[in-house]
């Protein structure tokens, strides 16, 4: 990330690597009931379908939240929150973590970084990590998406169960269920993400409207989860959907895809968008403010351990 000044130490790629993980841990601690929300409005119309009832259950973000507390109790708007942390602690510590590694990876080891090298590092990290921590996802979703049955019991009572019941009944391929699209989602996540984020803090840093500190953070993380929504709630909505999904309800995530256009039109592919947006920009901010500050802190510490006095 840009914003460091020549006196200071540049975080290692390992500060970068563990920072990143713990502060997207904090962040889906503080924005999971909103992501649970979104996950439950982008099934909504397959639900309907699938029960053949035609009444909306959930309307609006705040309207869901309700609705889920009081059938459900508060403790579902946390369904799948250890399957998550599992997720953050692999899957963003490559994807964020390894970002600058990449960048100058890129540009073989020197600073200057145009929007291109930028796009193909965010890209490549996002990629990477869901090589990792695909099987995550896989659970996350289908814990957020499933409903208390009438006689109280569930699809899924723990995360370590969820694993070994998709493994039984899907095959190991079932943990990777939904790949191609999270790739693609991913690949347009991060480079909207952080790739804004960048740019947006470098400007801010350019022409001096704020110092590289906390309300700069905050406003490109912002500004980054903003772009973000526009730009991946189709692929997510697919992605939710396809992840989700029985055995051989969809074909592969274009059917999916193809289906939910068939079914429901265009709009489908932005279903869930408000909590989308509240979700992934009170994220950002909280992640990217709570990175910096780890960043900067271990950096301090390890410079501290190595020159004490």
């Amino acid at each position: 990330m840009v914003g460091m000044k020549s006196k200071d130490m540049v975080p290692s790629a390992a500060v970068k690597f563990f920072g990143a993980g713990t502060a997207a841990c904090i962040a889906d601690l503080v924005t999971f009931p909103l992501d649970t929300a979104k996950v439950r409005l982008q099934i909504q119309g397959e639900s309907q379908k699938a029960e053949g009832v035609g009444a909306v259950k959930y309307r609006g973000v705040f309207g869901t939240i309700t609705t889920m507390v009081r059938t459900e109790g508060p403790r579902s708007l946390y369904n799948g929150l250890v399957a998550g942390l599992q997720r953050q602690m692999s899957f963003a510590s490559v994807r964020i973590g390894l970002y600058d590694s990449m960048k100058q990876f890129y540009t073989r080891g020197t600073e200057s970084a145009g929007i291109v090298t930028r796009l193909m590092a965010g890209c490549t990290t996002g990629a990477m990590a869901v090589a990792f921590a695909q099987p995550t996802d896989v659970v996350k979703v289908r814990f957020q998406a499933q409903v208390r049955l009438a006689d109280g019991g569930r699809r899924y009572n723990s995360t370590l169960e969820a694993y070994k019941t998709i493994a039984r009944d899907e095959g190991v391929r079932g943990l990777w269920k939904g790949t191609g699209p999270n790739i693609t989602r991913n690949a347009i996540v991060n480079c909207a993400e952080l790739v804004t984020y960048d740019m947006i803090k470098e400007l801010i840093l350019k022409y001096d409207l704020m110092t590289d500190n906390l309300p700069c953070h905050f406003t490109a993380g912002f500004g980054a989860g903003f772009c973000t929504t526009v730009v991946a709630s189709p692929v997510d909505v697919v992605k939710t959907r396809f992840m989700n999904s029985g055995t051989g309800q969809y074909s592969s995530a274009v059917n999916c895809a193809l289906t939910m256009l068939k079914n429901e039109g265009p709009t489908a592919f932005y279903k869930g968008f408000m909590p989308s947006f509240l979700r992934l920009g009170s994220w950002n901010i909280v992640m990217f403010v709570t990175y910096e500050q780890i960043k900067r802190g271990m950096t301090r510490a390890q410079q501290y351990w190595e020159s004490p006095f």
